[in-house]
């Protein structure tokens, strides 16, 4: 535990920056944002969960560090779905309930322990010790394609790709999502800010730009097929296609479900929906109960090779629940 207590010259000044100035080098600039956004900051007795926090002269700083995580993750013989891989980059297609990285609750059995054990030595470690070669994230429960640098030039170069969200690079990324309802256009955009839900600070909202946590996002859809009574806005499920502009944790169950669009499945962000599934006739409504997770898919992934640039497009048909839950869907609608 360490107390300090801002002197004038920390005025006006980032918590984050100005404690990365007081204990360095014991603490990194990265380490001390890890440590306030996970509660382990306080300013004259109360939790602060915002680096860009701005301090003033005389206030008491409490930070309390951790007890020291459990080593490095070890290599763990799990099955991947390899659909590319080279001396650079390996993609995959992750299955859902696969967590990527180890973190609370799940050290071991992730993504981060199978690639371990299938590079070896040759995984990039400038992801840190727990995201070795990670430069990209999917939710355990959602499915689909990803790539993962095996040296420390990939990474870099993937990296930059995905901060640039493909505004002027190659990267795309697509997703197949079934969510409740149809909108009202058969294209359209999301653009809302999100941060941190002060309800449950595990979950994403959709916050006011002014906030501290404030993330810009933007996600793009395009219904791809209605299931109802009438392929018109009494539908009562669609198949959209989303293309992300940001990449922001939860992007696109949150915003669908800000529009009023939940994903199937999603308990998370769609749980007011789940008397909906009630109201379904059989047998649809075991298969929407039935369904573990939220019914999300990355289906597609480009971007330049790290070596020589050349576009790679790789594309993961959908998993075999999500399959059979539009089937029945689909049978719903009498298609």
């Amino acid at each position: 535990m360490k107390e300090l207590i801002a002197d004038a010259d920390a005025a006006g000044k980032r918590l984050d920056q100005w404690l990365a100035a007081q204990l360095a080098p014991d603490l990194s600039r990265n380490r001390i944002q890890a440590l306030i956004t996970a509660g382990q900051v306080s300013i004259d007795g109360k939790p602060v969960h915002e680096p860009k926090h701005k301090l003033r002269e005389g206030a008491s700083i409490l930070l309390e560090m951790p007890e020291p995580e459990p080593a490095e993750p070890e290599g763990e013989d799990i099955a991947l779905d390899i659909l590319y891989e080279d001396n650079d980059v390996v993609v995959i297609n992750k299955p859902a309930g696969l967590v990527v990285h180890p973190g609370n609750g799940n050290w071991t059995g992730t993504l981060v322990n199978a690639l371990i054990h299938h590079c070896g030595d040759t995984l990039s470690g400038i992801g840190g010790v727990k995201r070795p070669g990670i430069v990209h994230r999917l939710d355990k429960e959602t499915s689909g394609v990803m790539v993962v640098a095996k040296n420390d030039r990939a990474h870099r170069h993937l990296s930059e790709q995905f901060a640039d969200h493909g505004r002027t690079g190659d990267l795309e990324r697509a997703y197949l999502a079934l969510v409740w309802g149809t909108t009202d256009r058969a294209n359209g955009t999301v653009d809302a800010t999100l941060g941190r839900s002060h309800r449950d600070r595990t979950k994403q909202a959709v916050v006011n730009d002014s906030r501290d946590d404030a993330r810009h996002a933007v996600t793009h859809y395009s219904v791809i097929e209605r299931f109802g009574a009438k392929e018109d806005a009494t539908a009562v499920a669609s198949l959209i296609e989303c293309r992300l502009e940001t990449g922001r944790t939860h992007q696109i169950r949150v915003h669908m479900a800000h529009i009023g669009h939940p994903l199937v499945g999603d308990m998370e962000y769609g749980s007011a929906f789940k008397t909906k599934a009630n109201k379904l006739a059989e047998p649809l409504k075991q298969a929407v109960t039935a369904f573990p997770r939220q019914a999300l898919h990355a289906r597609l992934l480009s971007f330049a090779h790290p070596a020589h640039n050349e576009v790679m497009r790789f594309e993961a048909p959908l998993p075999h629940d999500m399959t059979e839950l539009l089937a029945a869907f689909r049978t719903y609608a009498g298609k």
